[in-house]
């Protein structure tokens, strides 16, 4: 696509730059709806519209489409060589080739040797480039004193999310344990645990992947919504999800070390007052859970209220002392 004239002589190059991720997109896509295609960009879909005909009246065939099934397409076969790397998005290619991840799903053969394809077609500084990142960035998804989890069934669960394969599992959920017919729909990976989205019963619902105790692949494929959106999804489930975990709040006076701790403590921020920096307001789960985490901190924090969260502390503090005094070895005379 020699001589290509994004927009008019005016145009930022901002604009000309979004014009290109367009063409890309619908490259990649073939057709794409006006709404899908400003998401991706981060545009109004007034804008898709506006870069299209700019795009077209520049000689590209692309095209808008109404109707049930239209959207914003791009004639098959056409191929632009508007494709060259700058510096910032060469050196985060090697991102694309995680491999600890694409091992984990059973396909880090595959990934190494995708990555060694890609670098292998690029420019020879581009590829340079991309090698450095990798060589300096390493990622470790296991927590500290212990070792990775890498579920059993999760290359199962990945080929069956990328077939759009119906699945019945079995699952050790914390009321029961039950087998159920799902459709995954994506994998999450939060803080070193996977998790399964599927749909289940009609509705979406979170699984975590090591509490699935067998897998079973079924005939039958699905159809994914269109409207589906798995970030999306996952960051409302999880805002959902916490808010469900505060039960209550507790008052506390701490010390100004304690504090980065009491941040952790609760499933959400802790608040300090706007009188005294040293009161604290933390939201808290259970009395129990709360009086486990708060005995932690020891003299660091003195627990204010409520009442029956300050006595369990302080018949947990007693039994504590009296056991070691019991232990405590006699004085020499």
């Amino acid at each position: 696509m020699s001589g290509l004239f994004l927009g008019t002589a005016k145009s930022s190059d901002v604009s000309a730059g979004r014009q290109i991720s367009l063409l890309l997109l619908l490259q990649i896509r073939g057709r794409a709806s006006a709404p899908e295609l400003a998401g991706e960009l981060g545009v109004s879909v007034r804008t898709v519209y506006r870069d299209v005909e700019r795009l077209h009246d520049a000689g590209v065939p692309v095209y808008a489409e109404a109707g049930n099934g239209g959207g914003i397409r791009i004639v098959d076969g056409y191929r632009t060589h508007l494709t060259g790397l700058d510096l910032p998005e060469s050196e985060a290619l090697a991102l694309a080739g995680w491999t600890t991840i694409a091992e984990a799903l059973g396909i880090g053969s595959a990934a190494a040797a995708a990555q060694r394809k890609l670098l292998a077609s690029l420019p020879r500084l581009t590829a340079e480039n991309a090698r450095r990142t990798h060589e300096r960035l390493h990622v470790d998804l296991a927590r500290w004193y212990a070792p990775a989890e890498m579920p059993v069934h999760l290359p199962a669960l990945a080929r069956a999310v990328w077939d759009l394969r119906k699945l019945r599992i079995e699952y050790a959920s914390w009321e029961k344990r039950a087998k159920r017919d799902v459709e995954p729909h994506g994998l999450v990976l939060k803080n070193a645990t996977w998790y399964v989205v599927a749909r289940c019963d009609g509705k979406l619902r979170t699984y975590r992947v090591s509490e699935i105790a067998s897998i079973q692949q079924l005939d039958a494929t699905f159809v994914m919504s269109k409207d589906f959106n798995l970030r999306a999804y996952w960051e409302s489930s999880t805002r959902r999800f916490e808010r469900s975990l505060v039960r209550g709040e507790a008052t506390v006076r701490c010390t100004p070390a304690a504090l980065p701790f009491l941040h952790r403590i609760g499933p959400g921020p802790a608040q300090p007052s706007m009188d005294d920096a040293s009161i604290v307001t933390v939201p808290i789960e259970s009395m129990e859970r709360a009086a486990h985490d708060l005995l932690a901190l020891g003299d660091s924090i003195e627990v204010l209220g409520p009442a029956e969260l300050r006595e369990r502390i302080a018949n947990a503090a007693r039994a504590t002392a009296k056991l070691y005094e019991k232990r405590r070895a006699p004085k020499r005379a």
